[in-house]
């Protein structure tokens, strides 16, 4: 029966949402990370083998879809896709970790070089064959994602954070160069990834609003911002952590289609201050609501966030890897009976 009122691919309902379009419910989405170690355990796709092995990063990301019901698949689990390929060493973690870079070698950005193989590196190859892969499977009835990290990101990885932010304290200029230069790595990395297959690109750059400020967003990153949703050429979305309620108007006149936002973020607000130039994004809470709470507490935000006008509904940012999977489920089980609530006249509890 459900499913007989839903009339939209999953694919479709989604790009639908990402430009502000008529839906037949809010789809559910995370362009950041979908993956917990009960899915690895499902698919016998384990870290760290799922960041450099294309097949199992696809298996283990098409469960976004299979079991937890979203609407998009996104492969892209680690934040080291780019810095990797540039030379960053990367301990790729185990299935109850994440990736770090072990080093920042980087200090002057003169010493950055974008190598001729640099869509060729392992971590870069892993990504584009999982996408085609995906591409193959999926691509006529879910949307497929892609994630890039943006130069902000790829400096906290190359030159260290605090020195990168000190950079832009004490000497802005080199900071902004830094910026131009691994830039073109961002873009190398987006562009290839629509070519592999993908319908829309999550840019991250992690100008973390609990450590950068609005001016700072608008000072340094803007402007390089409205260059890459001019040049990207595909539907993209924005991703930053952290409050970034003073962000919002900035990143709307960046020109991004969405942007996925966090909890800190009352999503009232956030959609007062977007309006109808830019969808939004999330922004369910990880720590508290997903990790650690119940179904219902997860009911309860999903409802907030679309009776709030957010267009597309998830977690916040990169779940923890042990969420439960319950907790997920009811996002998307949340989601589908808002629609049939709202559509037979009734209200939800």
């Amino acid at each position: 029966m459900l499913k007989q009122r839903e009339w939209m691919t999953p694919k479709r309902r989604f790009l639908s949402a990402l430009f502000g379009g008529r839906v037949d419910r809010a789809p559910v989405a995370n362009p950041t990370s979908l993956v917990t170690v009960e899915l690895m355990e499902r698919t016998g796709a384990y870290f760290p083998d799922a960041h450099l092995d294309a097949e199992k990063m696809a298996r283990l990301a098409a469960t976004s879809y299979e079991v937890l019901g979203f609407d998009t698949i996104m492969p892209v689990f680690s934040a080291h896709t780019e810095s990797a390929a540039l030379g960053v060493p990367v301990d790729w973690g185990d299935k109850m970790s994440w990736p770090v870079n072990t080093s920042h070698p980087i200090t002057d950005p003169e010493q950055i070089v974008i190598p001729d193989s640099f869509l060729e590196e392992p971590s870069m190859r892993t990504v584009l064959d999982a996408i085609k892969i995906l591409r193959s499977q999926y691509g006529d009835r879910v949307a497929i994602i892609g994630k890039t990290y943006g130069p902000w990101s790829l400096a906290y990885h190359l030159v260290g954070t605090e020195n990168f932010l000190m950079e832009t304290i004490l000497n802005p200029d080199k900071a902004r160069r830094y910026l131009e230069v691994l830039l073109e790595a961002s873009l190398l990395s987006a562009k290839a990834q629509i070519k592999a297959g993908a319908d829309a690109i999550l840019w991250g750059d992690h100008a973390t609003g609990d450590l950068v400020s609005a001016e700072y967003y608008r000072d340094f990153l803007m402007k390089v911002h409205q260059y890459v949703t001019r040049e990207v050429g595909a539907p993209i979305i924005l991703h930053i952590c952290g409050n970034t309620t003073k962000f919002i108007p900035y990143i709307v006149e960046a020109g991004f289609d969405a942007f996925h936002f966090d909890s800190k973020v009352d999503a009232k607000l956030a959609k007062e201050l977007a309006g109808n130039k830019m969808s939004l994004i999330g922004n369910i809470n990880n720590p508290v609501t997903l990790l650690a709470g119940t179904p219902e507490d997860v009911k309860k935000e999903t409802l907030y966030a679309i009776e709030a006008g957010v267009e597309i509904v998830g977690p916040e940012c990169a779940i923890p890897l042990t969420t439960p999977l319950e907790n997920i489920l009811a996002i998307t089980e949340t989601a589908k009976e808002y629609q049939i609530h709202k559509k037979l006249g009734g209200e939800t509890q």
